[in-house]
C-alpha cells in the first residue's frame, strides 16, 4: 500500500471516528433532554407549595408555589417580549407586567402576566389588600448578544431581572427570583397563564444524520480503496 493510500486511509478513519462520536454524543444529549423535559413537566404540573425560604435555582426553577401577597400600587415595570415559547396561550409582541409584592417579611417581584402592545395603556392595577396567588418560581433572564439596553426613564425593560429593575426603580432589597403568576386572573389585562414546557428534542434526528454520514464516508472510502488496489495490481 502506497504512502498516499495510507494517508488517505488515516484521514478517512479519523473522519469516521469523529462522525460516530458526534452521533453517540447526540444520543447522550437525547437522554439528557428527555430527562430534563420530564423533570420540568413534573415541576410545572405539581400542586403549588409555599415559597421556600431559600429556593435553589437548579432544584426549584419552574416549581409551582402559592403565596399571600400584597402588591405595591403604582410600581409596575414593563418588560418587552416578542412572544413566549412557554405560554402557548399568547402570541405576538407585548409586555410582561412585573410588580413588587410583600410576601410575609420579604419583597418578591411577581410577573402579573402579559399584555399586548396595543393594550399597553389599559393595564389594570394590581388588586388592593392581600390576595393569594399561584405561579411558578423563575430566575432572572441572561442578556443575549442582541438584547437592547433597558430604558428606565420610560419604564421599559428588555429582560425579566427583578434585581436590576428594583435598583433602577428604588424598590429596595428583594428576593433574587420572581413568581410567574398563573392564577387568579383579574378582569382585563394583564393575562396570566400556566407555563407549558415545549423544549425541542431533535437529537435522534441529528444522531441518525451523523451515523448516516459515517456510513456514507465508509462506503465511499471502500469503493475508492478497491479501485486503488485494482490499479496498483
Amino acid at each position: 500500500m502506497t504512502r498516499a493510500t495510507l494517508t488517505a486511509s488515516a484521514f478517512a478513519l479519523a473522519g469516521f471516528v469523529v462522525l460516530i462520536g458526534l452521533g453517540a454524543w447526540q444520543l447522550e444529549r437525547k437522554s439528557w433532554k428527555e430527562n430534563l423535559i420530564a423533570d420540568l413537566n413534573a415541576r410545572t404540573s405539581a400542586p403549588p407549595v409555599s415559597v421556600p425560604v431559600a429556593p435553589d435555582q437548579s432544584r426549584d426553577e419552574f416549581a409551582r408555589v402559592r403565596a399571600a401577597v400584597q402588591f405595591a400600587a403604582g410600581q409596575d415595570a414593563l418588560v418587552y417580549t416578542a412572544g413566549s415559547a412557554l405560554r402557548p396561550d399568547i402570541s405576538g409582541a407585548g409586555y410582561w407586567v412585573l410588580s413588587p409584592a410583600r410576601v410575609g417579611g420579604r419583597v418578591i417581584v411577581v410577573n402579573r402576566g402579559f399584555v399586548p402592545v396595543q393594550q399597553k395603556d389599559k393595564i389594570a392595577a394590581p388588586p388592593a389588600g392581600q390576595v393569594e396567588i399561584t405561579g411558578a418560581l423563575r430566575w432572572p433572564e441572561e442578556p443575549g448578544m442582541f438584547t437592547p439596553a433597558d430604558d428606565p426613564q420610560h419604564n421599559l425593560w428588555y429582560r425579566r431581572d427583578p434585581v436590576a429593575i428594583a435598583q433602577a426603580k428604588g424598590w429596595g432589597a428583594l428576593a433574587p427570583f420572581y413568581i410567574e403568576q398563573d392564577a387568579p386572573q383579574i378582569s382585563g389585562a394583564p393575562k396570566v397563564g400556566r407555563l407549558v414546557v415545549n423544549l425541542p428534542d431533535n437529537h435522534l434526528q441529528y444522531a441518525i444524520t451523523w451515523f448516516g454520514l459515517a456510513g456514507a464516508l465508509a462506503a465511499v472510502y471502500l469503493i475508492w480503496l478497491r479501485s486503488r488496489l485494482r490499479q496498483s495490481s
